[in-house]
């Protein structure tokens, strides 16, 4: 059974390492992951975080809303895990942060932007669908707070969406290319908190991989590409990456 030291001694040295979070890094701030036993998927629809729905139907628009206040994202902190990928940053062996994760609590923690791609867009903040402006989703919370099921762009009518990649939509290019970047640099890749399910962004450590470079999974539970990293950790994300890094940065 592999060990936080046996990743340790296996990290040691590297200098470009690529981390790769999912949701199992955030649960320690609140907000659940989508399929663990008590995930999201387990009382959600899928289908209405299709992006066709979302844009034809006010009712699920309006479900939508709702469930973002039932996560608590915007009041979420990040945790110990957030702020060990920020001391791997600072402590000159992180060559990028690539997340899954919508929450922006790695932002929150102090990674800046260049170290950091958020693959599925950030739910921080929010556009209009048809003139794009943009605007904290913190504004729109408070609409909503106040009784609007629906708000809609005050400059133009338009609909109004968090800046989240929703199914049916296309990952933005330049994320795409700038995590691809990251991972043709990288000498080696730790996954953290995915099942690492979901493509194309499981292509990403997966290249690191491929290259050759060394591949760590942190996660309690299978993922799918548990057969193609080096070494596994079935166990809790945050405290595990708190303890990883602390002895990496020493």
């Amino acid at each position: 059974m592999t060990e936080i030291a046996d990743i340790v001694a296996f990290l040691r040295g590297r200098g470009r390492i690529l981390v790769f979070t999912g949701a199992g890094i955030s649960t320690d701030s609140g907000i659940p992951d989508f399929r663990g036993p008590n995930g999201l998927w387990t009382r959600l629809d899928p289908d209405d975080f299709t992006i066709d729905r979302y844009l034809s139907d006010a009712v699920v628009r309006r479900r939508s809303w709702e469930n973002r206040a039932i996560t608590g994202f915007l009041d979420a902190e990040p945790n110990a895990a957030h702020h060990a990928v920020v001391r791997l940053w600072e402590a000159g062996l992180l060559i990028g942060c690539v997340t899954q994760n919508v929450d922006g609590l790695h932002a929150a923690a102090g990674l800046p932007g260049q170290a950091l791609v958020e693959m599925h867009g950030s739910a921080t903040s929010t556009s209009c669908v048809r003139c794009h402006a943009t605007q904290p989703t913190r504004n729109v919370a408070a609409r909503l707070a106040r009784g609007e099921t629906d708000p809609a762009c005050r400059a133009c009518g338009g609909i109004l969406k968090t800046d989240v990649v929703m199914f049916g939509e296309r990952l933005p290019d330049h994320a795409m290319a700038r995590a691809l970047g990251m991972a043709d640099e990288a000498d080696a890749a730790l996954a953290v908190g995915t099942t690492l399910g979901v493509f194309p962004a499981a292509s990403v450590p997966l290249r690191v991989a491929e290259r050759g470079m060394p591949f760590v999974i942190v996660n309690r539970g299978p993922t799918e590409l548990d057969a193609v990293a080096d070494l596994v950790f079935d166990g809790d994300a945050a405290a595990a990456l708190e303890g990883l890094v602390t002895a990496l940065v020493k």
